[in-house]
């Protein structure tokens, strides 16, 4: 975070300087000034002075004046001005073992739902550009992360060879790690993980209840809907939004590559002997996401009867792999395995959200 912030320092003090001149209350005088200093991510704890800097949700917010505990950004926000949204690349760990998660923004809320009946999604957010890796997972090994190893293909080859739980607790890590709430509510014991539902107060509520997913936390497995979305959904298509069947932005199957990040092409059909590194598994998609077709399979949050509601039903798995034909990377093609297993041919990506 505090190599956000000084870039945010380098790139937009101007702007801020402006932004407070503008944004001060109407009874401060216009040549007021203040410090402006980072008082960390937002403690509901905690009182702020004038020109505190915090980080709130996905967002960086500048204090206007004093401000009392528990009046955070969203309850009061005309104490608050925005300094910046966050850039769309997250960095996580530290020292050498820092690493970054890109995400694209999925925007069009409200979209409707394709034919076969989903993709529809009520709200913004965000979705990791490229599968996790599994020098990704390695680095967040070294910086405090249990019982998650990975160990399929390495470097920048996808992190496979991870249950459900794995995925989901990597996931958690990186919530924790900069102090959110963690995603899933799991257990770790005898070197394996366990979950159980959130209760209904503390469960998601976006586009409907999700007891597996916690209503707070800002890192979180894609669900079924919001990884669809961001792999078939066209905001453009025929000028009004709509679906491709391939994750590509065409209802054409791409060409087979063994690796490439040219448009129209995907790793799949056993061109390859091995996945690609997720930044080169071939064509985006409108939203600008790689890799959600071929390279490899990806574990969705959602259970397979999309109820989200029994802790050990089997998990949605979507997006075809580097061996197989491409008919599995189209929209129509569902899988699912048991949230316990792995295999070298699954993998998966993390999705985000901005809270209010």
């Amino acid at each position: 975070m505090k190599s956000h912030l000084s870039k945010f320092f380098a790139l937009f003090l101007l702007i801020v300087v402006r932004s407070v001149l503008t944004s001060v209350p109407l009874h401060a005088t216009p040549a007021m000034s203040f410090t402006i200093s980072y008082a960390g991510i937002y403690n509901t704890a905690s009182s702020y002075s004038q020109g505190n800097v915090v980080k709130y949700g996905n967002c960086t917010y500048l204090a206007l004046g004093a401000i009392a505990a528990n009046s955070s950004p969203n309850s009061n926000p005309g104490s608050w001005t925005i300094f910046g949204a966050l850039p769309e690349i997250n960095t996580f760990g530290a020292g050498t073992n820092t690493f970054t998660i890109d995400f694209v923004t999925i925007g069009n809320p409200g979209n409707a739902n394709d034919t076969n009946g989903f993709g529809k999604v009520s709200y913004s957010y965000q979705m990791g550009a490229y599968a996790i890796s599994q020098s990704q997972i390695n680095a967040a090994t070294a910086n405090g992360l249990q019982g998650v190893t990975a160990g399929a293909w390495s470097g920048e080859q996808p992190a496979c060879s991870m249950t459900w739980y794995q995925a989901a607790a990597f996931v958690n890590w990186l919530n924790t790690s900069q102090g959110y709430t963690p995603a899933y509510n799991l257990t770790y014991s005898n070197n394996s993980y366990s979950m159980t539902l959130w209760p209904t107060n503390q469960a998601w509520t976006n586009g409907g209840t999700n007891f597996y997913r916690n209503a707070n936390c800002v890192y979180f497995l894609p669900s079924e809907n919001e990884w669809y979305k961001a792999a078939y959904y066209d905001p453009n298509k025929s000028n009004s939004g709509g679906y491709w069947l391939y994750p590509t932005g065409s209802s054409a199957a791409p060409m087979a590559v063994i690796s490439g990040t040219a448009s129209g092409t995907a790793v799949f059909n056993h061109v390859a002997s091995a996945p690609a590194p997720v930044t080169l598994a071939g064509g985006r998609s409108p939203y600008g996401t790689m890799g959600q077709g071929g390279n490899v399979f990806q574990w969705m949050e959602s259970s397979y009867s999309g109820s989200s509601s029994y802790p050990a039903e089997v998990r949605v798995a979507r997006g075809g792999d580097w061996i197989f034909a491409g008919y599995l990377m189209q929209s129509s093609s569902r899988g699912y395995r048991p949230a316990a297993t792995s295999t070298n041919s699954i993998g998966f990506r993390v999705g985000s959200i901005l809270h209010p």
